[in-house]
């Protein structure tokens, strides 16, 4: 499998548990002290790190710093956008097409050669 596959691939795995980290808990443990949420995101996120840690060193060996970081805020809103609205029931809405265009012009100019 291809370097940028591998890294994508991760990154897309690293993405779903970080969402997971940072928004589950509002639905799911909102009546709790926010210590137990913290804590319980805090777990969900290094579990996170075991995936994204190596995809950053993949993929810096064929990406610039700036390529890679714009490949995963693309990755971070492929992964957003089903979570937002399948597991957060929230509504879907034009403005999430508006940033994957905005997006897409990022990944047009960093990956320009």
């Amino acid at each position: 499998m291809p370097v940028i596959l591998k890294t994508i691939l991760l990154l897309t795995i690293a993405n779903v548990f970080m969402s997971f980290a940072w928004y589950a808990h509002l639905k799911n443990l909102s009546q709790k002290p926010w210590i137990i949420a913290a804590l319980v995101s805090w777990g969900i996120a290094s579990v996170e790190y075991l995936f994204q840690v190596p995809a950053n060193r993949m993929g810096f060996t064929v990406m610039s710093l700036a390529q890679l970081k714009i490949l995963q805020e693309v990755i971070t809103l492929a992964v957003f956008l089903p979570f937002a609205v399948i597991y957060m029931h929230q509504p879907l809405k034009l403005d999430f097409l508006w940033a994957g265009l905005c997006l897409m012009g990022a990944v047009y100019f960093m990956f320009r050669t």
